[in-house]
């Protein structure tokens, strides 16, 4: 019985002790009406978010440590900061992660891109993984995904009109 309770023991130490499981996140249209280049133009600044998110009030650009940071003002309060991890041109593809943030998250790591699809339009696709900080993971990842979707939803009808 001793040898049970101890094994008992040593087990729950382990998974305590091991690290969170990510959660992956993602949110992907695709429409034959719209063009990378005018997708890119969109959302290819990473500071132009302030621009097409509509729960982003205002975004500015810093630098601190050599690393390129966006402040995000959320419309209602609260701000988000990110930190600029990879930018591809010629992919149309840019990762961050989230340095501060009232988001239920933590190790947040996030892409957005746009490619052409097989028939002649474009895909957008917006990444992420993290570990839930504060919430379940199911309510955090519909949190992220929303957030994804909301800013997709404005992409995708800017790009519409852009390609008009």
């Amino acid at each position: 019985m001793k040898k049970l309770i101890l094994s008992a023991g040593v087990v729950a130490g382990l998974l305590a002790a091991s690290p969170a499981l990510a959660v992956d996140a993602r949110y992907r249209v695709e429409d034959k009406s719209i063009k990378v280049e005018d997708v890119w133009k969109i959302i290819g600044d990473f500071c132009g978010i302030g621009e097409w998110h509509p729960a982003v009030e205002k975004c500015e650009m810093s630098e601190a440590d050599g690393a390129k940071l966006r402040t995000l003002s959320l419309k209602g309060g609260g701000t988000i900061v990110e930190k600029l991890e990879a930018w591809d041109d010629a992919k149309h593809s840019y990762t961050y992660s989230i340095v501060e943030s009232p988001l239920p998250v933590a190790n947040y790591t996030s892409t957005l891109s746009t490619k052409a699809d097989d028939d002649g339009g474009a895909g957008i696709k917006w990444t992420g993984s993290f570990e839930a900080a504060g919430a379940s993971d199911d309510e955090a990842k519909g949190v992220i995904e929303g957030i994804y979707k909301a800013g997709i939803d404005v992409i995708l009808e800017k790009a519409k009109a852009a390609s008009m």
